[in-house]
């Protein structure tokens, strides 16, 4: 067993653990729900919880990893090779509603490059996995990218930040363009499950901003294994710390990058 298979399967313990948590809080909240700051940015009960429950888990087997966690921040000593980044909860207001779209999200960077990820959807109980070299999988079965090469015939999704009441940079101006280019752009509200949908062949590309480190992890290194592309929106290597992402099947990479580029601004539309 390699290293990495075995840093794959204890994330899975985690993951899988979290996702009972999440499972069991479903439906109970009532007035366990509070905003971080921004109007929507959401934080349950449940968050903390399942955040814990990962911390628990790798902090056995992985004492002297570094962790970055969305409700916790940096944990351990961030000048170790190994960093967690993980969300307990991606998708808390679609959880707060009930509504079936959120995740466990757990990555890690070795060097600061994504190797390990995995996903897991309570809701839906699927398992999205992947690891540098050993490929990508859902419900442990091999995964691939489509085969979708022009935008006309895709189906797309993205999302929109937090802070999009606040900025004129906000994406939906890329929204509208790209959804009259495409057969449609669809909005679920978990980046995590975006990316998964996008390394198991589900959609076709994915672009966002104003993401952290913790959303999209795990879910790049899923596309890469499953054969797709992730860069930043021109095509040059992604930075994970701009928020910035375009991931594709690989076929349809240039075209989605260069109309990104040459969207309209917002005030242009009538």
């Amino acid at each position: 067993m390699t290293q990495l298979q075995i840093f794959l399967d204890i994330a899975t313990e985690a993951a899988l653990a979290a996702g009972a948590v999440l499972k069991g809080y479903l439906g109970k909240l009532e007035d366990a729900v509070t905003e971080k700051g921004r109007p929507g940015d959401l934080v349950t009960a449940a968050d903390k919880a399942s955040e814990e429950v990962i911390l628990t888990v790798l902090r056995r087997h992985f004492p002297q990893h570094s962790i970055l966690a969305e409700e916790s921040g940096k944990l351990g000593n961030q000048d170790n090779q190994y960093l967690w980044a993980i969300d307990p909860l991606d998708g808390t207001t679609n959880y707060a509603h009930q509504y079936p779209a959120f995740a466990v999200s757990i990555g890690l960077l070795i060097n600061g490059v994504p190797q390990v990820g995995v996903i897991y959807d309570p809701s839906g109980d699927e398992l999205f996995q992947a690891a540098a070299g050993l490929g990508a999988t859902r419900d442990r079965r091999p995964i691939n990218v489509s085969q979708t090469s022009e935008l006309s015939k895709s189906l797309l999704v993205t999302g929109f930040a937090y802070d999009r009441r606040e900025t004129s940079d906000n994406n939906y101006a890329e929204f509208c363009h790209l959804t009259h280019l495409t057969q449609g752009v669809r909005r679920s509200g978990s980046a995590s499950l975006d990316l998964a949908y996008v390394a198991c062949g589900r959609v076709d590309g994915y672009w966002e901003r104003g993401l952290s480190p913790w959303d999209i992890v795990a879910g790049i290194i899923l596309v890469q294994e499953a054969g797709g592309k992730v860069t930043a929106y021109d095509g040059s290597p992604l930075k994970i710390e701009t928020g910035r992402i375009l991931a594709t099947n690989g076929y349809l990479h240039d075209s989605l990058s260069r109309e990104l580029l040459q969207v309209p601004p917002l005030s242009a539309w009538k």
